[in-house]
């Protein structure tokens, strides 16, 4: 069928509720084109996934079209010629390759979720097939920067990602720099730098908050239990990570306070759910001293909790907040430039 009829059953499809992204839209047009294909997606699908870096097949097609056709967008993917589609495959999966090496190996990130956005990663896999998979040590450092910068900044969630994941590839075309990409991530943002305010009443959804992970890890923070390093592939139901509201929820619903300052990622910490099960209700007052005494201060310190006991008591949990904000902000910025 013409692109025009397959958007038209896609638009009725959609109006009948079951919703349907755009990648659900191309993959139906490449399979059509190319019997087979899918097992070849689901086939990298898998791969991935047992090597401890979960993607989806949309992340897969958008890499597909970018590669083929140096846009993000899937309109005209019909014209495209079957022999096109499995060259451009094939390129399109050198360049995630090298990205998620890239992403696990030079920035330490050794999940999906923990990047604010998967274009990120389309970005990494284009400025590595510009250079031909080969980086000089600046390219390196000044890329692992940006990839750090467009994650703290949530690069592609200030409006249209697709516009603005064609503004960053469009950049790469002309020169492969990652200055061009730097230039277009401040025009965005307006700033690099990370203030206070940036981080009030963020949530646990909050770009910021993955990169605490980032920081707090690279700081060698450990569980407040087993005193193992803090890690997004930890293995078992025990030890599997979660975020721990520092100051009980249930301790600080009974007292009134407002649901976004219960949630704010500064009174968040990482831990594991056996941990997490542990100490229950318990308010930092009680199990803190003990913490420092079985495993030092730096378990708190690594993730950027005061020291002062006077800031442990309920009564003093909008002066703890505003304290460890200060000490993530100090952090997050010193991450941007290591």
């Amino acid at each position: 069928k013409s692109y025009e009829e397959v958007t038209e059953i896609f638009v009725r499809v959609n109006s009948l509720g079951a919703k349907l992204r755009s990648s659900d839209l191309a993959l139906a047009q490449i399979t059509a084109k190319w019997p087979g294909s899918l097992k070849v997606f689901q086939s990298f699908e898998q791969q991935c996934s047992e090597n401890g870096f979960p993607i989806d097949i949309a992340f897969m097609l958008k890499n597909l079209i970018v590669f083929l056709t140096k846009q993000s967008r899937y309109k005209g993917l019909n014209k495209i010629p079957t022999d096109s589609i499995k060259n451009g495959w094939e390129k399109a999966k050198i360049g995630m390759e090298f990205a998620i090496d890239f992403l696990r190996q030079n920035v330490n990130i050794d999940s999906p979720s923990l990047l604010s956005s998967n274009w990120i990663a389309v970005v990494v896999a284009i400025f590595g097939s510009r250079c031909d998979y080969k980086l000089t040590k600046i390219q390196e450092e000044e890329l692992r920067q940006w990839v750090i910068a467009a994650n703290i900044k949530g690069r592609f969630s200030r409006g249209s990602s697709e516009t603005i994941l064609d503004q960053d590839i469009a950049s790469l075309q002309k020169n492969a720099s990652v200055t061009s990409l730097f230039q277009l991530l401040d025009t965005q943002v307006g700033r690099r730098e990370i203030l206070e305010n940036d981080l009030t009443q963020r949530d646990s959804r909050s770009s910021y908050f993955k990169s605490m992970f980032l920081a707090f890890k690279k700081d060698g923070a450990i569980d407040w239990y087993t005193s193992l390093m803090i890690s997004w592939r930890a293995f078992g139901s025990k030890h599997k990570l979660q975020f721990h509201h520092i100051f009980p929820q249930a301790v600080l619903k009974n007292a009134g306070i407002d649901g976004k300052k219960i949630n704010d990622i500064c009174n968040l910490a990482f831990i594991s759910g056996q941990t997490n099960r542990r100490l229950g209700a318990k308010l930092p007052s009680e199990y803190f001293p003990e913490v420092i005494n079985q495993l030092g201060e730096n378990a708190l310190r690594s993730q950027c909790i005061p020291l002062d006991k006077n800031l442990w008591h309920l009564d003093k949990f909008d002066h703890f907040l505003r304290e460890r904000r200060g000490l993530v902000t100090e952090r997050l910025n010193q991450l941007l430039t290591e």
